[in-house]
C-alpha cells in the first residue's frame, strides 16, 4: 500500500500561512462568564511570569479596578500613558494605540477586549487596536466575558434582560492563538461581589438585584463552558482538515437580510448554525423597486445589519427583482445552498392573509428540497404599517407632469371614443380603447396613482358620454354596473402590470449596465500594458459604476517601497470643488493606513469614521498594490456599491499582479543576461588577452635584454609586432566599451550628416597593420553618399568588419569595400575571397561571445563580441545588416543605413 503523502502545494501553503503567522504578534483572552471573575487578575499574573522570564512586558491599558490586589499587580509593570481625549467637557482616558506601537514591547497588556473607544480615536472598537498591534508584530494579552461575544448577545440578552452594546465579532476569539478560562463559582462570585470586591457596596444591592442572580450567572457559566467546548472542537476540525486536500463541506446556510428589527437576531441564530456545521455563510439582500424609497432610519438599519452579517462571517450577495421568494429561491438553488434561515412573517392579516400566501409558505413552495428555519419573533412590524408608509410615499411622489400625461391620455381616448360613437360603434370598440389608454398611463408615468385616477375617470366618461340616459352617471341597464366594476378591475390590474414590467425593465437595464461594465473592465484590464493603464481602467470604471468621485494612490513596488505615491483625481461630477478636501493630510494619512494595514478605513467604517472617502486597498493575497478612496461625503456608501466596487478593484489588482511579475521576471532576464556577459567576458578576457599580452611583454624584454645582438630587420620585425597586438588590444577593448554602454543603455549617438568616403577612409586609417598581408580596396562610388549618423561608431563597423576578414582569410586575399545607393538607403558591402562562413554559422554569426569554428589566420582568437557590437551599432541607425555568400567563394557582410538627400 503506497503512503499518503501531502501535495506539494499544500505543503507551500502552510508554509506561507507559518511565514505569515511568525510575523504576526500571538492574542491571549482570558475569558470569564462575568464580571469579578478574576480576569484581569490572572493576566497580571501571566504578565509577572513573563516579565520573570525576561520578555519585554508593558501594561497598555488596565480598567481602573477599585480591587486592591489587582491594583497591587500593577505595580512593577512599566505603564504606558493613556490617550486623553475631549468629549463633552471631560477628558476620557483611552489606549494610546501610537504610543503602544512606538513604545513595542513583546508583549502588551489591553483590558476590556468589547470596548467602545471614544470618538475621535482611531478605531471604533478596541479590538480593532489590537488586530492592529498584532499585525505590527506585538503579543497581546486582552480580557473579555461571555455576553460580549455576537453570536451569544441575543441569548444572553434573554437570560438576563440586559442588551450588551458592546461586542466583538466571533472571529476575533475563534482566532485567538490562546483562550484561557477563567472560572469560579457563582456561590463564591456572589460572595465576592457582597464582600465588596468587585462593586462599591452603593452598587451590591442592586447589582443583586439584577445581573448577579444565581439563575443568571448559572446560565452565563454554561454558556462560557459551552463556548470553549466549541472552540475546541473548532480547533481540532481545523486540524483534521488540514490533513485532507479534499475536504469540502457541502453545508452552504443562506440568511435573508432586510431593514426588519428582529434581523439581528435571525443573522445572529444563522451564523451559529454555520458555525455548528462549519458550513459556508451567506447573507442575501433582494433590493425591489421600492427601495429607493426607503426612509432614512430603514436604510441605516439595513446597513448596520449587512454589517452584523459580515462581522460574523457571512459573504453579502445582492440580487435585483420584485419577487422576494423567488429571487431567494432561485439564488439558493444556483448557490447550493443547503439550508436556509429566514424570521417568522406576520406581516399578512386579514384579506391579504386569505389573498395570497405568506412569505414563508411561498419559500416553502419554491425551496420543496431545502431545509427552511423560521426563526420566532414577536417584533415584527405588520403590513398596514408599511401600507401607510408607501400611501405617504405615493403622496410624495405625486408630480404635475405625470397628471398632465394622464390628463392628456384621456383626452385623446375620450376624443378617439367620440369619434367611433359618431361613427355608430357599439360599447365593445369604446371599451379596450379605455383599457389601452389605462396601460400607456401605466407605462408613461412613475407611479400606480395615475393608472388609478385614471381608470376611475374613464368609467364616469363612459357612463355619462356612451351610456343610455347620455349626459347623466346613471343607466337603465343595471347590467352596466357590473361592466363598469370589472372596467375598473381590468383597469388596475392592467396598470399595475404594466408598472411591474416598467420596473423590471429598468432593473434589468441596471443589471445589464452592470454586468457590461464589468465585462468591460475585464476585457480592458486584459489589453491594458502598464500599471498607469490598469489604475486609469479600474479609476475610470469606478467613477462609470458608481457615480462618485474616486481618488488613487498609486504604490510604486519597484522604487517606492512602503510609499504612497501622490493621489490623483477622477471626478465623476465634472468639477474638482471638492479635489483639495478628498485630497488633505488627514486623508492621505487614511489612506497611508490602509495601505499599511491592507484593510478597508474611512467613512462607513469603524476605523476613521470622520474621514470624507472610503478607502479600499487594491490587494491580492498579502500584497497592496494602490489604495482607491470612494468619496463619500455626499452621500452614504452602500454595502452593495462596496461589493461591485471590490469586484472591479479584485480585477484591477490581479491585472496589477501580473505586470509587476511581468517586470520583475524582466528584471530577473536581464541580471541573468548580464551575469553571462560578465561570466563571459571575463572568461574571454582570461583567455583570449593572455595571448597578445604575453606576446607584447616576451617582444619587449627580448628587445630590452638582446638589443644589440638582434638586427635592424629583426628589431623591425619586432617592433612591429609589438604593435599590431597593441592595436588589436586597443580595438578590443575599444568594442567592449561600447557592448558595456549598449547594454547599460549610456551609449550616445550623435547623428548628423556624414561623407560616406570619410567614413570608410578614417576606418582603414585604424585597421592594424596586418592589412599590408591583404589586399584592402575601397571602390568609391561614382555619386556623393551622404548617410545620417554618428561617424565614430560607423567607423567602428567596418574597423570590425575589416578585421574580421582579415582574420579569416590567408595572406594575400583581397577585401573588397563597395557602396551603393538602394532607394532611400545606402548599402555598404565588405567582401572577402576566404573560406567563407557555413550556412549553419550564419544565423549565429551576430551573436555576442559567439566565435566561428574556423581556423584562424594567427595565434588570436576573437572575443566574438565585435560582429555583435556592429549588429547594435547598426540597429541603432535604423539600418540592417546580413552576411551572405560571395561569389565563386568567401563572404559578404552587407549593411543598410538612411540616406541624405544633397
Amino acid at each position: 500500500m503506497m503512503d499518503a503523502r501531502e501535495s506539494p502545494d499544500n505543503i507551500l501553503r502552510k508554509i506561507q500561512q507559518e511565514e505569515k503567522k511568525a510575523r504576526q504578534g500571538k492574542l491571549k483572552i482570558f475569558f470569564g462568564y462575568a464580571a469579578g471573575v478574576g480576569k484581569t487578575y490572572a493576566m497580571l499574573e501571566a504578565a509577572h511570569e513573563e516579565l520573570a522570564k525576561g520578555t519585554d512586558v508593558v501594561a497598555g491599558y488596565i480598567e481602573p479596578h477599585a480591587r486592591p490586589e489587582t491594583v497591587a499587580l500593577v505595580r512593577g509593570l512599566e505603564v504606558l500613558s493613556p490617550l486623553t481625549v475631549p468629549y463633552k467637557e471631560m477628558q476620557l482616558k483611552e489606549f494610546d494605540i501610537d504610543g503602544a506601537i512606538r513604545r513595542k514591547p513583546q508583549l502588551i497588556l489591553v483590558d476590556e477586549l468589547a470596548h467602545t473607544n471614544a470618538q475621535g480615536c482611531r478605531h471604533e472598537k478596541r479590538y480593532q487596536d489590537i488586530q492592529e498591534l498584532l499585525r505590527a508584530g506585538i503579543n497581546v494579552y486582552t480580557t473579555i466575558n461571555v455576553q460580549h461575544i455576537e453570536s451569544l448577545n441575543d441569548i444572553v440578552a434573554s437570560i438576563t434582560k440586559v442588551i450588551v452594546r458592546e461586542r466583538i465579532p466571533d472571529y476575533v476569539f475563534d482566532d485567538a492563538d490562546q483562550v484561557e478560562l477563567v472560572d469560579i463559582e457563582p456561590a463564591d462570585l456572589v460572595k465576592r461581589l457582597t464582600d465588596g470586591k468587585i462593586y462599591a457596596q452603593a452598587q451590591v444591592g442592586r447589582a443583586l438585584q439584577h445581573f448577579f442572580i444565581a439563575d443568571n450567572l448559572t446560565a452565563l457559566r454554561e454558556i462560557a463552558l459551552r463556548r470553549m467546548a466549541d472552540r475546541v472542537n473548532k480547533i481540532s476540525l481545523r486540524t483534521k482538515n488540514e490533513k485532507k486536500d479534499d475536504y469540502y463541506t457541502k453545508e452552504h446556510i443562506l440568511v435573508c437580510l432586510s431593514s426588519s428589527p428582529s434581523n439581528p437576531k435571525i443573522i445572529r441564530t444563522a451564523a451559529r448554525m454555520a458555525d455548528a456545521f462549519d458550513a459556508r455563510f451567506t447573507a442575501l439582500f433582494v433590493r425591489t423597486s421600492g427601495f429607493d424609497a426607503t426612509s432614512k432610519e430603514n436604510r441605516d438599519r439595513l446597513e448596520q445589519n449587512m454589517h452584523l452579517a459580515e462581522l460574523l462571517g457571512a459573504k453579502i450577495e445582492t440580487v435585483v427583482g420584485e419577487n422576494v421568494p423567488f429571487q431567494i429561491a432561485e439564488f439558493a438553488r444556483m448557490s447550493g445552498v443547503s439550508q436556509l434561515v429566514v424570521g417568522r412573517s406576520n406581516t399578512k392579516s386579514g384579506l391579504f392573509h386569505l389573498m395570497q400566501k405568506s412569505f414563508t409558505d411561498q419559500l416553502l413552495v419554491y425551496l420543496p428540497k431545502i431545509d427552511v428555519h423560521v426563526i420566532p419573533d414577536s417584533n415584527t412590524p405588520v403590513l398596514r404599517l408599511n401600507f401607510m408608509h408607501r400611501s405617504r410615499q405615493r403622496r410624495e411622489s405625486f408630480h404635475l407632469k405625470d397628471t398632465g400625461i394622464t390628463l392628456l391620455i384621456f383626452a385623446i381616448t375620450t376624443a378617439i371614443s367620440l369619434a367611433f360613437d359618431s361613427w355608430e360603434l357599439t360599447d365593445i370598440a369604446i371599451i379596450p380603447l379605455y383599457l389601452i389608454g389605462v396601460l400607456i398611463d401605466a407605462l408613461k408615468t412613475t407611479d400606480r396613482f395615475h393608472s388609478i385616477l385614471l381608470a376611475i375617470l374613464n368609467i364616469l366618461t363612459f357612463d355619462f358620454l356612451f351610456i343610455e340616459p347620455r349626459h347623466t352617471l346613471s343607466a337603465y341597464d343595471p347590467s352596466y354596473g357590473i361592466t363598469f366594476v370589472i372596467l375598473f378591475v381590468a383597469a388596475v390590474i392592467a396598470g399595475e402590470l404594466a408598472n411591474k414590467v416598467k420596473i423590471q425593465a429598468v432593473q434589468a437595464a441596471q443589471l445589464a449596465y452592470r454586468m457590461r461594465l464589468l465585462l468591460e473592465t475585464s476585457q480592458m484590464m486584459q489589453k491594458a500594458t502598464s500599471d498607469t493603464d490598469v489604475e486609469k481602467i479600474m479609476a475610470d470604471q469606478l467613477v462609470k459604476l458608481l457615480n462618485r468621485d474616486i481618488v488613487y494612490y498609486h504604490v510604486d513596488h519597484v522604487q517606492n517601497i512602503g510609499r504612497l505615491m501622490a493621489p490623483i483625481v477622477y471626478e465623476a461630477s465634472g468639477h474638482f470643488k471638492e479635489k483639495e478636501a478628498l485630497t488633505s493630510p488627514n486623508e492621505q494619512a487614511v489612506a497611508l493606513w490602509v495601505y499599511k494595514n491592507r484593510k478597508r478605513a474611512g467613512a462607513s467604517t469603524e476605523t476613521l469614521g470622520d474621514a470624507k472617502c472610503l478607502y479600499l486597498p487594491v490587494r491580492s493575497g498579502d500584497d497592496v498594490y494602490g489604495v482607491v478612496g470612494m468619496a463619500a461625503q455626499q452621500h452614504h456608501v452602500e454595502s452593495n456599491e462596496v461589493n461591485l466596487a471590490l469586484s472591479i478593484l479584485t480585477e484591477g489588482s490581479l491585472a496589477l499582479e501580473k505586470e509587476l511579475y511581468n517586470k520583475k521576471r524582466q528584471e530577473m532576464y536581464l541580471q541573468a543576461r548580464n551575469e553571462q556577459l560578465r561570466s563571459n567576458l571575463l572568461r574571454s578576457i582570461s583567455h583570449d588577452l593572455r595571448t597578445p599580452l604575453t606576446s607584447i611583454s616576451g617582444n619587449a624584454d627580448f628587445l630590452l635584454n638582446n638589443s644589440d645582438k638582434l638586427s635592424d630587420q629583426q628589431k623591425r620585425s619586432m617592433y612591429a609586432g609589438i604593435y599590431d597586438d597593441s592595436m588589436w588590444l586597443i580595438n578590443l577593448v575599444e568594442n567592449i566599451l561600447s557592448v558595456t554602454r549598449i547594454e547599460n543603455g549610456t551609449i550616445q549617438i550623435h547623428k548628423q550628416n556624414e561623407l560616406l568616403d570619410d567614413i570608410v577612409y578614417e576606418a582603414l586609417k585604424h585597421v592594424n597593420q596586418r592589412r599590408r598581408n591583404h589586399n584592402i580596396r575601397f571602390e568609391a562610388p561614382a555619386e556623393i553618399l551622404i548617410v545620417v549618423g554618428d561617424a565614430r561608431l560607423l567607423a567602428q563597423v567596418l574597423i570590425n568588419l575589416i578585421d574580421n576578414a582579415v582574420k579569416y582569410t590567408p595572406e594575400g586575399s583581397e577585401i573588397l569595400i563597395k557602396a551603393r545607393k538602394k532607394a532611400d538607403k545606402i548599402e555598404v558591402t565588405v567582401a572577402d575571397t576566404g573560406a567563407g562562413i557555413p550556412n549553419d554559422e550564419k544565423k549565429r554569426i551576430f551573436e555576442m561571445f559567439y566565435t566561428a569554428e574556423r581556423s584562424v589566420a594567427d595565434s588570436r582568437r576573437g572575443m566574438g563580441i565585435g560582429l555583435s557590437l556592429c549588429q547594435s551599432i547598426i540597429r541603432a541607425h535604423g539600418g540592417t545588416i546580413y552576411v551572405k555568400d560571395n561569389v565563386p567563394h568567401g563572404t559578404l557582410f552587407v549593411f543598410t543605413l538612411p540616406a541624405k538627400e544633397i
